[in-house]
């Protein structure tokens, strides 16, 4: 019997059942699912992948700046005031803190704030709130000493925490502590995520300067992990430059301590020292008290976070009468031996000007006039400049503009524009008073006299440099202007010196044994700020140079509202000395070994 023909159902079944047939079907499946991967693929990379990174980014990005280092703020020696010193922020993941080791959801917000807030002085609500949050990042502290940093991370993770770690982030420090703070200024925290941020001082004038530019980590997350294809990138940070100053720290130490000494013992309110090379103008000093400490400048009250000796205005008083006599004498109206015939009481147009000292009249030189600061003598020396003439002197040393060394928040003080010059206004402006100036423009005005009669702006940056407001400043940038001739100067140098004789002059007490002194007293009734009126309290001050015939250090020191009854030449005198005579000694300077003057004061 012949064999039976399968049926063609029979016939489908072994087919099916056949290995090559079970094979090419699996392959076309494999073949459809990797084309599904490929055009996934493409589509994720070549068509829209910023897209997508868009979409992973919306689910979850993670951003931390990564701080850049601070520069520098060194002396003229390269002795650091202010400086950047290895520190860490502490941060934390949300996320991992509030898990427990299984993977569940769990509240250890409360605990962990609690902890920290007691070892990192962090608010603990704040500290809370950001614990409780969705994102995977979360500062907990910035500037943490990195021993300190380091012992609080790793004591939570033995408590149990985790989602903690430190990254990267300088501390600030002022090595000097209160020496130079009232320029140097002090850095904050007013921002919530703690972030530093420059409040005073050059180190918010010089901000951009210093702070470089920080950099940045960004991660894309989901669901507790990076994402491949989302934007993990990371910038580094570009460190900030240095800002060297012309202060000299260990001059500007000892002038701060001889301020605050010349303070507590006059009993004063306040009192400053400007200390200039005479033939640059770089200022080697600019002391305050009382002043701060920069580590901890919010221990001191608000108004001693400044710097007076270029914010504050007041009346100089007879220091400026050195101005008043070396335009006479550029103008040739004058010379030191000119007679004046002094009366006891000089009757104006508007009052009766009088000296500091009961006299009959009496009969001065020039140089008797600015030795016994005589306000009479001077307003009748003044009476020979013409019209106009001795304000475009004053305009000339500097008063009225600010100085524009490049501290924030200087006064240009004010020096009477000529619609408002009077005679009698000129009067009182000869002897220092209706005038009002600060001691940076102050000390740069007798400085023209110390430096051939060439006013050198003053400086206190090395080189040049940028404030914030785009000025530029510094040593590189200072100008200069001939006021009065050599000539003029010298004259006037010699007549000051005259100051300081103990039998001719006022102040003794600003000699310097072994050198020559060129000086000048000021005493000036202030005003008051409730009264706008005098109230019956005074500026007292000494200007000067050293040495008198060959000019090397500019110092000027003012104390405002001595209770002791002093005036300019025993209270700021003697600080003159102290100031002037160490930073002779400090730079060897040797005396010139020449006869002081012998200027007749009376004739």
């Amino acid at each position: 019997m012949p064999p039976t023909r399968p049926t063609p159902s029979h016939e489908v079944a072994a087919r099916r059942g056949h290995p090559h047939f079970r094979l090419r079907v699996g392959f076309v499946l494999i073949a459809m699912v990797l084309s599904v991967f490929a055009g996934r693929l493409v589509q994720l990379q070549g068509i829209d992948p910023k897209a997508y990174a868009e979409m992973a980014a919306a689910e979850g990005m993670d951003e931390m700046v990564l701080p850049a280092q601070r520069g520098a703020i060194l002396d003229r020696n390269g002795e650091p005031l202010a400086q950047s010193a290895d520190g860490l922020m502490v941060v934390a993941d949300p996320a991992l803190v509030n898990t427990d080791e299984e993977g569940r959801e769990v509240d250890r917000a409360p605990e962990l704030a609690k902890f920290l807030s007691g070892k990192l002085d962090v608010d603990y609500f704040t500290l809370l709130q950001r614990l409780r949050t969705e994102s995977r990042f979360q500062y907990v502290a910035r500037g943490v000493p990195a021993a300190t940093a380091t012992k609080v991370v790793d004591r939570a993770e033995e408590l149990g925490f985790d989602g903690l770690s430190t990254w990267r982030d300088p501390v600030r420090e002022y090595p000097a502590d209160d020496v130079a703070a009232n320029l140097v200024g002090f850095l904050g925290t007013p921002l919530a995520d703690g972030t530093p941020q420059p409040l005073a001082g050059f180190e918010r004038t010089f901000d951009e300067l210093l702070s470089g530019t920080d950099g940045s980590a960004r991660y894309a997350m989901a669901a507790g992990n990076k994402l491949p294809l989302g934007d993990n990138t990371v910038v580094e940070a570009q460190d900030g430059q240095d800002l060297t100053l012309t202060v000299d720290r260990e001059l500007q130490w000892y002038a701060q301590r001889v301020v605050r000494q010349t303070v507590q013992q006059s009993r004063g309110d306040s009192g400053l020292a400007v200390v200039m090379d005479s033939r640059t103008g770089e200022v080697l000093a600019l002391a305050d008290h009382p002043t701060f400490d920069a580590n901890a400048p919010l221990a001191s009250d608000e108004a001693d976070l400044g710097s007076r000796a270029v914010s504050d205005v007041y009346e100089p008083g007879s220091v400026s009468k050195v101005l008043t006599m070396a335009g006479l004498l550029d103008a040739g109206k004058v010379t030191p031996r000119t007679r004046l015939t002094v009366p006891g009481s000089l009757a104006r147009q508007d009052r009766t000007i009088g000296d500091w000292f009961p006299h009959d009249t009496i009969r001065l030189t020039l140089a008797g006039v600015l030795a016994k600061s005589s306000n009479i003598g001077t307003v009748l020396a003044s009476d020979k400049f013409e019209d106009g003439q001795m304000r475009r002197y004053l305009a000339a040393f500097g008063l009225g503009s600010a100085t524009g060394a490049g501290v924030r928040g200087e006064s240009a003080g004010i020096l009477p524009d000529p619609s408002l010059w009077t005679s009698q206004t000129q009067d009182r402006i000869a002897f220092g008073q209706s005038v009002s100036v600060n001691a940076l423009q102050m000390a740069a005005a007798v400085n023209t006299i110390a430096n051939d009669g060439v006013r050198v702006d003053p400086s206190l940056v090395r080189g040049s440099a940028t404030t914030d407001a785009g000025e530029q400043v510094g040593t590189d940038q200072a100008t200069t202007t001939e006021v009065i001739s050599a000539e003029a100067a010298r004259k006037t140098a010699l007549m000051m010196e005259r100051v300081v004789d103990p039998e001719a002059g006022v102040a003794p007490g600003a000699q310097i044994p072994g050198y020559r002194v060129a000086g000048k007293t000021g005493t000036a009734q202030r005003v008051g700020e409730e009264c706008r009126c005098y109230d019956g309290t005074f500026t007292v001050s000494f200007a000067g140079f050293a040495p008198a015939d060959n000019p090397r250090f500019t110092v000027y020191v003012v104390v405002q509202n001595p209770r002791n009854g002093g005036g300019g030449g025993s209270v700021a005198g003697p600080a003159f000395a102290k100031i002037a005579g160490y930073a002779l000694r400090r730079y060897a300077v040797p005396p010139t070994g020449t006869p002081a003057s012998d200027l007749p004061v009376e004739w």
